[in-house]
């Protein structure tokens, strides 16, 4: 980078340091990695592309698509979306077999998952949610205590440090059917208590369902062992499955035949090629299906499934609290005396895969920083989110994007 948009000459130093000391950064080569980006630092709400998905996109337009046309259906293709599941409930859920399906989008799974919730607790009046939750799951869960007569309990938690256990525990009675919070603060990146909450929840006989979104694939979660009822997540942020790629819903075993799904489409049916006249649900995570799945969007998913594996999910975890630890230490140094506020957990065991730095100028730091190739978002009013996706992220190129952040708040606000 130029000599005038560098960091002071230690932190350059450290960066180059870790990055050598990287058991991971092989891994960055596997991602399509354009010249004309400097630095992508919002891979928590769009993944890279693998290279490798290119060629298997190809074939699956010459092979399984062009080739096999409509017999994949009987092939293969009708239990992709369970298969696709298991294949994240393994490698980033904690999840057994049989508890995960992918289709649809996270808006539409998340309504068929709660409005599932709910019906399936009818002497209970009440959701718990907080109001710091982003803004699809607060709108769903407006629109299902709208269509069943019921309340919402909100929780207002401190931004800074996310929803306590206690203030679960302090609302949740015999009136809760369902409580739904983020497992990781969309704007924070604080972590959730999800075992201790969820415990909390089920002992006022209230169900609990978790937005995994920007928690799959960068911490750990284990859902079956921390007793967990539902969960949703999408696949684009750190499952790098592509814009639009599906959700996936889980649904613990032990509740598949108590909940009825109200999206009752032909792929949930018992037989999706018998054409009946009655709708019977099929057995288990399958009748949580509703249309047709996206087959097409499935091929990142597992890509980046597998890439996972390779890396395994500690090292993973790891170089995430790394990567964030980075960006909190630079901010302190060179940041901080520009009048930048560190939005995000200093405690990495609370943070996840992204820091929020915020000053009042931020909005249009980040237009500079997108005009120079680097790309971070913002989010209002006044935060810079730094989203470091650890498999295709590097220690310098993390770097570079703070140096040009400090250049900037120097040469135009300081």
């Amino acid at each position: 980078m130029p000599e005038d948009i560098r960091l002071p000459q230690e932190l350059v130093d450290l960066a180059a340091e870790l990055d050598q000391r990287d058991p991971l950064a092989a891994f960055r080569s596997e991602f399509v990695l354009p010249d004309g980006v400097l630095a992508y630092l919002d891979g928590n709400s769009l993944g890279r592309p693998l290279t490798v998905t290119r060629g298997r996109l190809a074939g699956f337009v010459d092979g399984e698509w062009g080739e096999r046309l409509i017999r994949a259906w009987d092939e293969r293709w009708l239990d992709r979306s369970t298969a696709v599941g298991d294949l994240i409930g393994r490698a980033v859920l904690g999840a057994a077999a049989g508890q995960t399906v992918v289709g649809d989008s996270t808006t539409v799974m998340l309504y068929k998952l709660v409005r599932a919730a709910v019906d399936a607790r009818p002497g209970r009046s009440e959701i718990v949610a907080d109001t710091e939750n982003f803004p699809t799951d607060r709108f769903i869960l407006a629109s299902v205590a709208a269509e069943t007569g019921r309340t919402i309990r909100w929780i207002e938690p401190d931004p800074a440090t996310g929803v306590q256990t206690a203030e679960v525990a302090a609302v949740v009675d015999d009136r809760t059917a369902l409580v739904v919070l983020s497992h990781v603060a969309y704007k924070s990146a604080y972590i959730a208590d999800l075992p201790g909450i969820t415990a909390a929840a089920h002992r006022a006989g209230a169900l609990v369902l978790w937005d995994l979104c920007h928690s799959a694939g960068v911490v750990d979660v284990h859902l079956d062992a921390a007793d967990v009822d539902l969960a949703v997540g999408c696949s684009y942020k750190f499952l790098n499955g592509g814009p639009g790629a599906p959700a996936y819903g889980y649904v613990a075993r032990r509740l598949h035949d108590e909940l009825t799904q109200p999206v009752t489409g032909w792929m949930g049916h018992a037989e999706p090629f018998a054409m009946g006249g009655a709708y019977v649900p099929a057995t288990g995570i399958r009748r949580f299906l509703s249309g047709t799945p996206p087959i097409l969007s499935m091929i990142p998913i597992e890509d980046m499934l597998a890439l996972i594996d390779r890396a395994g999910m500690p090292a993973i975890r790891t170089k995430s609290a790394l990567l964030t630890g980075y960006a909190i230490a630079v901010a302190d140094e060179v940041l901080a005396p520009l009048g930048v506020v560190v939005a995000s957990p200093r405690d990495a065991e609370r943070r996840a895969g992204h820091v929020t730095l915020e000053h009042d100028a931020m909005k249009s730091v980040v237009d500079e920083l997108w005009r120079r190739g680097i790309i971070p978002d913002f989010r209002p009013a006044r935060g810079l989110r730094i989203g470091l996706s650890p498999l295709s992220t590097s220690f310098g190129e993390l770097a570079t994007a703070l140096a040009h952040v400090q250049q900037i708040l120097e040469s135009q606000y300081s």
